[in-house]
């Protein structure tokens, strides 16, 4: 069985004493081997939840991020302080670049010599897998359909602003003997592209997407599109869009594809 817990998200399950604060981390669990993908945005949150799922920290043989912003790598240091040394940290390439929200700074708030001190790093924009039957997607390269946008994210590129081109965002994608199950962090090089390079590079059917999906800021022709793609393209798989998918978002898809959108607290166990 492959066990898949929410460790942070935006919000925590009704009746428990799970923290919660805007960002994400997922800690998958295939029974032989623990991936943590992504932090959330704050030390002492990832290592509260952390202790309420009574994780052993000494059992996580991998750590993934799936891009470079706070509320993904946040928790950093709680990992740095719990984890083993030298196990393997993978990210793409670009993933140390400056990142900026309404010119203000907002990517990761460690710089690379302390993650290279504590983990061996694997960067890499392929896709890679970790442990067994858990790959990175590697940089989605192909982009036409609609992507995650921000109008306030930007790097600062030969001393000019640009748009953010999120080339260091992926998600993770676990096999499972059900089929393909696809965990983002956000979403920012668009949820239908990740998903497109998904289906030509991995076989087998995606049953399951989960985690954030940004698309918060989707207009309803967007909207529109991701809801057919879903259907049409993707068999009407399992969804549970959390943290930047937006309540909108969250209630068209709700609609459309009524039970099979549930939403994904910390705190939630989804199993395969």
């Amino acid at each position: 069985m492959i066990k898949i817990t929410c460790v942070v998200e935006n919000e925590a399950l009704p009746g428990t004493s799970f923290k919660a604060k805007h960002g994400i981390a997922w800690l998958i669990d295939t029974g032989s081997a623990r991936v943590l993908f992504d932090t959330g945005p704050d030390p002492d949150l990832l290592a509260h939840n952390a202790a309420l799922l009574a994780l052993d920290w000494a059992t996580i043989d991998a750590v993934v991020l799936s891009h470079a912003h706070l509320d993904h790598t946040g928790g950093l240091p709680a990992v740095i302080a719990h984890t083993r040394s030298s196990i393997p940290l993978y990210a793409h390439p670009d993933i140390f670049r400056e990142r900026y929200s309404r010119r203000a700074r907002c990517g990761m708030g460690i710089g690379q010599k302390v993650l290279d001190d504590h983990f061996h790093l694997r960067l890499d924009d392929q896709p890679v897998e970790m442990v067994n039957e858990v790959w990175t997607t590697g940089e989605i390269v192909e982009r036409k359909f609609f992507e995650g946008r921000s109008k306030w994210h930007e790097v600062q590129i030969d001393g000019e602003w640009i748009p953010d081109p999120y080339r260091d965002d992926f998600s993770v994608v676990v096999k499972t003997g059900e089929g393909l199950v696809v965990l983002c962090g956000c979403c920012h090089a668009g949820l239908l592209n990740t998903l497109s390079q998904i289906s030509r590079t991995f076989d087998g059917k995606i049953i399951t997407v989960a985690g954030g999906t940004h698309l918060g800021s989707a207009d309803a022709a967007m909207l529109a599109k991701a809801v057919d793609a879903l259907r049409d393209d993707y068999n009407q798989p399992r969804l549970y869009p959390s943290h930047c998918t937006g309540q909108k978002a969250f209630n068209v898809l709700a609609d459309a594809f009524g039970e099979k959108v549930q939403p994904c607290p910390a705190g939630t166990v989804l199993t395969f």
